[in-house]
């Protein structure tokens, strides 16, 4: 009866501290922590009992839930040990998917950043090493898994879990500045590249009035959980099928992104599904600040960006050969950028799926997998995911702006590219 009473008290206090502290979680989740408090009680009067003993070297096996995990050898010191302590050995046992390499090397980056961490340690009852919290952060990313596996991994609470993964995306994501940087002066101009490759080895004055390209504008969409439900995340239809099915627009986050030819990012903006902009604060800061794009450069960017003299969209609607060529030029263009989305899926398995209802956190795990993209290609780390197209957006491409500056530049780079190519046939 006693114990009963115990894990009713344990029911409430767990149900009590996800009301004050964590986001709106599912009727399974909730449940799952009520498991494991009752298991957390069962486990605490065993060993009361296996203390009553007299000393002596016992074998106890807990409660786990995990078939693996091989039984624990507890003493009667071994006993008195605090939760913290058990929680501590535990979590120094890393997993084999995670690259202790990387770990090192990203555990120096936020050492030596200068974006300072106020905080002495992180939430939660655990007290883990830097280094042990960006292996328990970067296994979450990397893999789709749940929290209560982690937390079977490590040996750590499940809130505690949670806590120190939101703390290292926070700490990541004051690298923002330091690593998703826009090249400038001396820099800008060794990123750029040639619009086509047959104009970089012509010669000539007429390939003069082309641009180079200093980067690739682009989206992509990560599903998320709406706030006011949730999604089946065990269903096995693609993201992108769901996402088709789900006309709610902040059931995803928008991505967008301008990389260089390396597939580094230069420019990371996130929204929420319902806002509709598309490139238009890109294009604001650029005509503010023409300093940004080396004069003779441009930005490519796809259907649905507005059209303008430093960001160069394909011709829409029927066109001829020359429009057919121009557009065809700027795909190869769009291939460096949907590899690396591609890239940064493969690697950061999370984003194909993010199990969370807030905003401001999907948003921060999101940032981080971006940081920690352009942190990997510094270490010369890249993985090279599958490229899927996305089905194109045509009601967003409709109306966008085109300035008139702009018609006329992609008019004349049309005209340029197929008279070069028209040359070069005969």
């Amino acid at each position: 009866m006693d114990i009963r009473e115990h894990v009713l008290s344990a029911g409430r206090a767990v149900l009590d501290m996800v009301e004050r502290e964590w986001e709106p979680l599912s009727q399974g989740e909730l449940e799952q922590r009520l498991d494991q408090a009752v298991e957390e009680i069962l486990e605490a009067d065993l060993i009361a009992k296996v203390k009553a003993q007299p000393p002596a070297t016992i074998y106890v096996q807990l409660v786990q839930t995990q078939a693996h995990v091989e039984p624990q050898v507890l003493s009667t010191e071994a006993t008195t040990s605090s939760p913290v302590e058990e929680e501590t050995a535990g979590a120094q046992e890393p997993p084999d998917s995670v690259d202790s390499a990387a770990v090192k090397y990203i555990t120096d980056l936020l050492q030596n950043s200068k974006s300072h961490y106020n905080r002495a340690r992180l939430a939660g009852r655990a007290r883990l090493s830097l280094s042990h919290t960006v292996l328990l952060s970067l296994t979450l990313l990397s893999k789709r898994i749940s929290y209560r596996s982690v937390s079977t991994r490590f040996r750590l609470e499940k809130g505690n879990i949670h806590r120190i993964f939101f703390s290292f995306c926070e700490r990541v994501n004051m690298l923002e500045e330091e690593q998703i940087r826009w090249p400038v002066g001396g820099e800008a101009v060794e990123a750029l590249f040639p619009l086509s490759s047959l104009l970089g080895k012509a010669e000539g004055p007429e390939e003069q009035g082309v641009p180079q390209v200093l980067g690739v504008l682009g989206h992509t969409r990560i599903p998320i959980r709406l706030p006011i439900g949730k999604h089946d995340v065990e269903s096995t239809m693609p993201e992108v099928k769901r996402m088709k099915k789900e006309a709610h627009p902040d059931s995803w986050l928008n991505l967008e992104l301008v990389c260089d030819r390396r597939g580094r990012f230069l420019h990371c903006r996130i929204s929420k599904g319902s806002d509709a902009d598309r490139g238009g604060a890109l294009r604001d800061k650029l005509r503010q600040r023409p300093e940004l794009l080396p004069p003779g450069s441009c930005l490519v960017a796809g259907a649905g960006y507005p059209l303008t003299a430093q960001i160069l969209t394909p011709h829409a609607g029927g066109h001829g050969p020359r429009e057919n060529l121009y557009n065809k030029t700027l795909e190869v263009h769009f291939n460096i950028l949907d590899q690396a989305v591609a890239n940064l899926k493969a690697r950061f398995q999370r984003l194909r799926y993010l199990d969370i209802g807030n905003y401001e956190r999907a948003r921060a795990v999101v940032l981080t997998a971006c940081v920690l993209h352009n942190v990997f290609l510094d270490m010369g780390q890249e993985v090279q995911g599958e490229v899927e197209k996305e089905e194109a957006m045509t009601e967003e491409a409709e109306g966008k702006e085109e300035e008139e500056e702009g018609v006329s530049r992609r008019d004349a780079i049309s005209q340029l590219l197929y008279k070069d190519f028209d040359s070069a046939r005969t």
